[in-house]
């Protein structure tokens, strides 16, 4: 539908979005570490790292060799496998456009527990649509998702790049792509679309991202900022001119001011 490119959002609160740039390198370095070994690995990496429903509500037991975590742990593990380099850049380049300034709005700490809890969120909501489910959930989607929705609901009037259609570059206001992304996650999920995509645990990234926004942002920080990332301005109400008196002309004595801010009438002989 649309690829971010860039967006015109500064940094107020931190100076560099170290969690966000941590993140898109472990993800890189769990990629290569899992495609370097070769393609056993890989899978064996998949099995024992990703999320499998399955498993995890004990309907299927994993065989002993590619158990190598307790299975809970996959709610989290499953977000850092990617299943090629498409995968990881179209995550990665979500988060690098829009992570820094959840991560600005949220605070380092509370923005790192803001994204895993998304991911557990994205994993959590698959199980209970896939209950069943022996096909392993990889990919840092349902973590993406719920930055996505915290982005649109702290900056929605913020102007984004991006290219439409793969290939139509437009500089638009934030929430025009964002909720269209959004709704055609809803829609997938509710008409049950691709089955290679796990549209059950965007839903879950996005609700987790719509409510955690709310709650973890620090004191201060504005929802739905304006078209420069700031709260939209107080209007500037011009205030009714105050009368002052005039100054006496030279050689003449001042007059007495009434009540009216006006000079008493001179008395005529």
């Amino acid at each position: 539908m649309f690829i971010p490119l860039y967006d015109t959002n500064r940094l107020r609160h931190i100076r560099l979005q170290y969690v966000t740039i941590g993140l898109i390198v472990a993800n890189a370095l769990v990629y290569l570490a899992t495609t370097l070994g070769g393609e056993n690995f890989t899978n064996a990496a998949v099995l024992g790292l990703g999320f499998i429903p399955s498993v995890v509500h004990d309907k299927v037991e994993l065989s002993p060799e590619f158990v190598v975590i307790p299975e809970s742990l996959s709610y989290l593990t499953y977000s850092f496998l990617h299943a090629d380099i498409f995968h990881l850049g179209g995550n990665m380049l979500f988060l690098w456009v829009f992570g820094d300034n959840v991560e600005d709005a949220l605070g380092h700490i509370r923005y790192l527990i803001f994204y895993l809890a998304c991911a557990v969120a994205g994993a959590f909501f698959q199980g209970l649509v896939a209950w069943d489910s022996q096909v392993p959930l990889i990919g840092a989607s349902g973590a993406i998702a719920g930055v996505v929705t915290a982005y649109l609901i702290l900056y929605p009037r913020v102007k984004v790049w991006v290219l439409a259609f793969a290939r139509i570059p437009l500089r638009i206001p934030a929430f025009i792509p964002l909720i269209l992304w959004i709704l055609f996650q809803i829609v997938m999920f509710a008409a049950g679309g691709e089955d290679r995509i796990s549209w059950a645990c965007h839903i879950g990234g996005i609700i987790a991202g719509f409510v955690l926004v709310l709650v973890l942002r620090s004191r201060g920080v504005p929802l739905l900022a304006g078209a420069d990332g700031e709260p939209d301005p107080t209007p500037n109400i011009q205030q009714p001119p105050v009368p002052v008196e005039p100054a006496a002309s030279e050689g003449t004595p001042a007059q007495p001011g009434s009540q009216w801010g006006r000079g008493a009438a001179t008395p005529r002989d």
